[in-house]
């Protein structure tokens, strides 16, 4: 499906604050992100409308666009919701997904395993998105994709700030599991895997958490 211009300035300023090419905190002008994105200032301000919704961003009205800090807390906080939203979905998703939905979700699957171990970040990311979309499309229920895009675009955003080049194979692995579950109709197996995943992700953002405090102690 062609996505359009506003989808298309999403992603790009979801990739620049993901990849801290826009610092958190620091004020930039519509102008500004247009003109970097190669994109219109509608479509950039109907993207940055729907981040600032997802809490990625805040608009100061006249003077600029900040990019929200994000914290190991506020990460932990995101699963708490994302374990209990994200299993609903795919198993729903195992119940109606299309025989072509299924087939993507395979390719998809392969797809972020091969980028991960090549740590390619920016590949990752664009998988990353694209499972997500395709795991709540599966669901055929619009109330998925309300409730868990904040969610899903902050949670991408805390692992590619802390993640290392293990992190991301072992999470790539954890993904494929998941829609291989649903591509298979399993919806009890599906579920499984995205409560390992989350497992993970508490994991990953405590031992992250732990690191910090250890070398802050050092210092």
């Amino acid at each position: 499906m062609q996505k359009t211009l506003a989808e298309l300035a999403r992603a790009g300023l979801e990739k620049m604050i993901v990849f801290n090419e826009l610092e958190a905190g620091r004020l930039y002008s519509e102008k500004q992100l247009a003109m970097w994105l190669g994109l219109g200032r509608t479509p950039v301000r109907e993207a940055l409308q729907r981040l600032a919704h997802d809490r990625m961003v805040c608009i100061h009205p006249r003077r600029g666009i900040q990019v929200a800090c994000l914290t190991m807390e506020d990460q932990l906080r995101i699963l708490e919701v994302r374990r209990a939203i994200e299993g609903a979905c795919v198993h729903h998703a195992a119940m109606r997904a299309t025989e072509m939905q299924k087939r993507r979700m395979r390719t998809l699957g392969d797809g972020i395993l091969e980028a991960a171990r090549v740590d390619d970040d920016a590949e990752v990311l664009v998988y990353l998105r694209e499972i997500h979309e395709t795991l709540v499309e599966a669901t055929q229920n619009f109330f998925f994709a309300q409730a868990m895009t904040p969610l899903l675009s902050l949670s991408r955003r805390f692992w590619f700030m802390n993640k290392e080049a293990e992190d991301s194979r072992n999470g790539a692995l954890l993904y494929q599991r998941i829609l291989l579950a649903v591509s298979e109709g399993d919806c009890h197996q599906a579920a499984q895997a995205s409560r390992d995943l989350m497992d993970y992700l508490k994991f990953f953002a405590e031992n992250r958490n732990r690191e910090e405090q250890a070398i802050m102690e050092e210092l």
